[in-house]
């Protein structure tokens, strides 16, 4: 989902999905709604309590909001609900097998796919009976190398094999290629199929919300899109 549409007003203007943003909590509602409805209609809509870790759960049923695992990656088998994401320059990671009926959606910023959250949520998947050859991926709008300036301390944290994730910037800076390295740890997952979108949220202001965009402009707030995906029932 891009933050087109939707009926959040002010800063956060479009189909802001986020409860985090300081948005009146009833647009957001509405929001996801709408955004439910547009890719699986009746669908229940499940998101996690997203915190940066490797971790990544299966569903099996709706749970109530204040029962949200605290995750980065959602996994289920059951038709009749919506694995949803929110992501604001980090990359969605949407995956499914359509031959076993697993699907999956991951939030990867750079802590979490470092840390192994690509491959939690494919060994996830397998647990419920995906093959590794057959599961397809997409990675969704997130901040490109050319907006995402990172530091030497930051390198340090990579392997030297990493190192062509990283383009040169100013002294004692880089350009951190973050869609390229979530590529690379899906490969290492067993992923062949992956189809990066190739969007950048921090420069695309109209179709995308971006923390760092809005941190660089000393905004009070910023907002979040939604990625989804589901088996229909």
């Amino acid at each position: 989902m891009t933050r087109r549409g939707g009926v959040s007003t002010g800063a956060v203007a479009g189909l802001q999905c986020g409860f985090g943003a300081g948005d009146d909590e009833a647009d957001v509602a509405e929001n996801r709604r709408l955004a439910t409805e547009a890719v699986l209609p009746g669908a229940a809509l499940v998101t996690p309590y997203q915190v940066h870790s490797n971790d990544a759960v299966v569903v099996t049923q709706p749970w109530a909001w204040e029962d949200r695992p605290r995750a980065d990656a959602v996994v289920t088998d059951r038709p009749g609900l919506l694995l949803g994401i929110v992501t604001a320059d980090c990359a969605p990671v949407l995956l499914a097998d359509r031959e076993a009926g697993v699907v999956g959606a991951a939030h990867a910023g750079w802590r979490g796919a470092h840390g192994g959250v690509i491959e939690a949520t494919v060994e996830t998947m397998v647990s419920l009976g995906a093959e590794r050859d057959s599961i397809l991926a997409a990675i969704g709008p997130c901040i490109a190398q050319a907006s995402y300036e990172v530091d030497d301390g930051f390198r340090g944290q990579f392997t030297e094999d990493d190192g062509r994730f990283f383009g040169p910037g100013r002294k004692g800076h880089w350009q951190f290629d973050l869609e390229a390295y979530v590529g690379k740890r899906l490969a290492l997952a067993g992923v062949e199929h992956v189809d990066p979108l190739g969007r950048d949220t921090y420069r695309e202001e109209v179709s995308f919300y971006s923390f760092r965009r809005a941190t660089h402009r000393s905004e009070a707030s910023y907002g979040r899109q939604l990625s989804l995906i589901g088996i229909a029932g």
